[in-house]
């Protein structure tokens, strides 16, 4: 391997385009554990999630941070990381990433995450929010009727605007991305609106999963101009998988794009090929395969490379969608340097790229795609 290219790609400063805040007190392991893997149901018994390529990649390159050997094991791991506040092991992993810039999803933290504030207080480099749509109908909702829900959300979006880099949805969770892909018209909100509001009052809490609703706010997302972020893939059980098929987007896909609202693919596995096309096909989409890095572990190279078949190097960005604990976020960052350069050294090695190709090819996947995208040098 070139170790020139090794040392550039390790120092590009990376911006993370998705991710979450860290916890703001210290797990205990059953449930660290919990938070490392996206199943939502405890392991069987006798079993540990650190029997898993993201558990063996937290041993393996987090324990170095902690002063650990390479090969500790789980519990060597699990006693050294509780010797340490989270405040610290939060300035450890953060700030060993090599990320000057978060773009973080404050949508949703359970109770469980440091405020943004609190977050730009703890970490080098700079923090941007990225709102989530469904938490700002949601919030809206409590005050809101039938006839009013629509414009009062679009006030609050609004007003949000000012003070985020992008916007969320996580329609594939909510509903899938089978639905129709035309705007609602108002009669269909406001119906629409009546039944979920009622239906909220009743049994509580408000939780948007009406496909109407959920497709309004994906057109109100797109006429505010920001990029628009969309789960999509694999994630916790709450989904159903084959409908967060990015392809079943591509009549939606279509009718946006005359708008030029830029819309970023996130995570994207198994369906990251397809994610691929949809990039290479249309010049307003874009794509990451950041939450498969971390839990594909040492296989992660693959993925990677498998990222870089078809879609754009200019449509491709880095994300961690690290959540919870920071090893994550660190982990994200480690993961992608040491794929990418595997994957990039092999193609300079056969001679079908230049160093040079190499270098320029991952600082836009690792930083200037994202700058370019969220307008984020005009911020410097």
């Amino acid at each position: 391997m070139s170790t020139e290219l090794a040392e550039r790609l390790d120092a590009i400063q990376l911006i993370d385009h998705h991710v979450h805040s860290v916890l703001a007190t210290s797990p205990d392991r059953a449930d660290f554990e919990q938070l490392i893997t996206e199943s939502d149901r405890p392991a069987p018994a006798g079993t540990t999630q650190f029997d898993s390529q993201v558990g063996f990649a937290i041993r393996r390159h987090c324990g170095a941070r902690l002063g650990l050997d390479p090969d500790a094991t789980a519990d060597e791991y699990w006693t050294r990381r509780t010797s340490f506040p989270e405040a610290e092991l939060v300035r450890r992993f953060l700030g060993g990433a090599g990320v000057d810039h978060w773009l973080v999803d404050s949508g949703w933290d359970g109770g469980r995450l440091l405020p943004l504030d609190q977050l730009r207080n703890q970490v080098t480099g700079r923090v941007g929010e990225i709102l989530r749509l469904e938490t700002l109908l949601e919030t809206v909702a409590a005050g809101a009727t039938a006839s009013t829900l629509h414009r009062d959300f679009v006030t609050a979006l609004t007003e949000a605007q000012p003070g985020v880099v992008g916007l969320k949805s996580i329609v594939a969770y909510r509903y899938g991305f089978d639905f129709e892909p035309d705007c609602p018209s108002e009669s269909e909100i406001r119906q629409a609106a009546g039944r979920w509001l009622a239906t909220a009052a009743a049994s509580g809490p408000f939780r948007v999963d009406d496909p109407v609703l959920l497709r309004m706010l994906l057109w109100e997302g797109v006429r505010t101009g920001l990029p628009l972020q969309l789960h999509a893939g694999y994630g916790d059980p709450d989904l159903e998988l084959h409908r967060c098929d990015p392809l079943l987007l591509t009549r939606w896909i279509k009718a946006v794009e005359p708008t030029g609202t830029k819309l970023m693919l996130l995570h994207c596995y198994p369906f990251h090929r397809n994610a691929g096309f949809l990039a290479h096909a249309f010049p307003h989409v874009y794509l990451d395969v950041g939450l498969t890095v971390n839990y594909t572990g040492a296989a992660s190279a693959a993925v990677i490379r498998e990222s870089l078949e078809l879609a754009p190097f200019a449509k491709i960005l880095y994300s961690s969608d690290a959540w919870g604990p920071p090893e994550l976020h660190f982990l994200g960052a480690r993961l992608w340097r040491r794929g990418i350069t595997a994957v990039l050294a092999e193609w300079v090695a056969a001679g079908e790229w230049s160093t040079t190709d190499a270098i320029r090819v991952a600082t836009m996947i690792g930083r200037s795609n994202a700058e370019r995208v969220y307008g984020l040098a005009d911020d410097e």
